[in-house]
């Protein structure tokens, strides 16, 4: 069986974190795969000079290797303050330093594997379901990181990731794949939050509002007057 991969995308820019998003087996791994060199396209090149750091989708704790040995040895500027700031401290890797990857619990290796890829320096940062494993506190503190990186650093982030509340946190923009599931997959964008949002909701069927209090996102429950109201203006994403 063959898969097919049709992406043509316009331009990213220094400094923004791009979602990529889609049902399963649609192409999002194989495309960051390919920009990430893990995998070679079957046409065109793919630029050398462009840094690229990555964290794959699986993560491998089997070695007994301290978590402290690794980060600073995969990790430069480790004990930089600005690291130590940014992703050290937020991510609360202190307590990891002095144990055995074999023994940290998926979330905690999660951690380390953002780390490892955030402590590159890089023109693009390649993260594959950074959110798999953490509470919603860690996610947030992930955003942090990763936009306060992107930032500072001028580099881009793609991030593939299915949890529409944590893409709604850390893209400034979308990159959305459609297609028949293991067959084909088209990938079109960066486009607006608004409108790749839409088109992601529209697909999975549900609607997202922004809370009043506490003004964060929030799925709607199917067929509640707000779900129905928004799906019937076509408005799947909240505005505003």
């Amino acid at each position: 069986d063959s898969f097919s991969l049709d992406v043509q995308p316009n331009s990213l820019n220094a400094g923004e974190v791009v979602g990529v998003v889609g049902p399963n087996g649609i192409g999002k791994t194989t495309f960051v795969k390919m920009l990430a060199g893990v995998l070679q396209p079957d046409r065109g090149v793919l630029s050398s000079r462009v840094r690229v750091a990555y964290k794959p989708q699986y993560l491998e704790g089997h070695s007994s290797e301290m978590a402290g040995s690794v980060l600073r040895s995969g990790i430069p500027l480790f004990e930089g303050q600005e690291f130590q700031n940014l992703v050290v401290v937020p991510l609360e890797l202190n307590a990891l330093l002095d144990r055995p990857l074999s023994v940290l619990s998926g979330g905690e290796l999660q951690r380390v594997a953002i780390a490892l890829c955030l402590g590159l320096e890089a023109d693009l940062y390649l993260l594959d379901e950074p959110s798999a494993y953490l509470d919603v506190e860690q996610r947030l503190a992930v955003v942090k990181a990763m936009r306060g990186l992107a930032e500072r650093r001028k580099a881009c982030m793609l991030v593939v990731d299915h949890d529409v509340l944590f893409l709604d946190y850390v893209a400034d923009r979308l990159m959305v794949f459609s297609g028949e599931p293991a067959v084909h997959g088209t990938g079109v964008g960066p486009l607006g939050m608004e409108q790749g949002m839409n088109l992601l909701l529209k697909d999975l069927g549900i609607t997202l509002r922004r809370d009043p209090v506490s003004h964060r996102p929030r799925i709607n429950k199917q067929g509640s007057q707000k779900d129905v109201e928004q799906k019937a203006a076509g408005q799947y994403y909240y505005v505003g």
